[in-house]
């Protein structure tokens, strides 16, 4: 089996060391490398060509938010999980938003830590659908334009078909491959597929940003209301 390489970003180096003890012990994680600033990220994803990047959001020159967006406007863009002490944290829903495939709080501990790089590595998003909720809940809060943000969301999502409609609605409701299957009677490789469509068509990264747009659109309030 092929090492998940894992590059650490942070600017303190006692929680960089810490994730590099604590993540570099497991058989599976290589640490390929670690930098200080987002400044460095670019040059050294060049350079060693991690699959998960662990970003810390918060950084004095340029930030993990500023970091994540340019590496995911790069075609070969590796995986990226925010570290935050928040859970409510606008910033994070913007690094999610730009293509981070989930967050872990610092203080989780370790064997999660492990399990988010390598859920993320397998293609899977770390965002349980409760946090993901309180996120955007946050987010819709403290932001404004709801209503033009809802708009240009629909206005997006009137490009999918109907069944592909119904799984991005799914999928925001943080539900895994299986169990749309099973909801929505068809095979997973069905669903698979039409997860791929909605990614393409919608020109996004992963499911995080689907759940995101579905949410912004108003679909995953209507699906709560109608189960009141």
């Amino acid at each position: 089996m092929t090492a998940i390489r894992l590059l650490l970003v942070d600017d303190d180096p006692l929680v960089r060391a810490g994730l590099s003890l604590m993540l570099g012990g497991a058989a599976d994680i290589e640490i390929v490398g670690e930098a200080a600033d987002g400044s460095e990220v670019e040059e050294l994803v060049d350079r060693v060509h991690p699959d998960v990047v662990l970003m810390d959001i918060r950084m004095p020159s340029v930030d993990g938010l500023t970091a994540t967006e340019r590496l995911r406007a790069r075609g070969d863009a590796p995986q990226i999980v925010v570290l935050t002490t928040f859970h409510a944290d606008e910033q994070v829903l913007r690094a999610l938003r730009a293509g981070a495939a989930g967050f872990v709080l610092k203080d989780t501990p370790p064997a999660d830590i492990l399990d988010a790089v390598r859920r993320v590595a397998a293609g899977d998003p770390v965002l349980s659908p409760a946090v993901t909720r309180q996120l955007m809940e946050h987010a819709a809060g403290t932001g404004t334009g709801t209503d033009t943000r809802r708009a240009r969301a629909r206005a997006r999502l009137a490009v999918l078909g109907e069944r592909e409609r119904e799984v991005a609605v799914a999928v925001g409701q943080g539900l895994a491959n299986a169990e749309i299957a099973a909801g929505l009677f068809m095979s997973v490789a069905t669903v698979k597929t039409h997860v791929s469509r909605v990614l393409a068509k919608l020109d996004l990264n992963n499911r995080v940003q689907i759940a995101l747009l579905a949410y912004d659109a108003g679909l995953l309030e209507e699906d709560g209301d109608a189960g009141h």
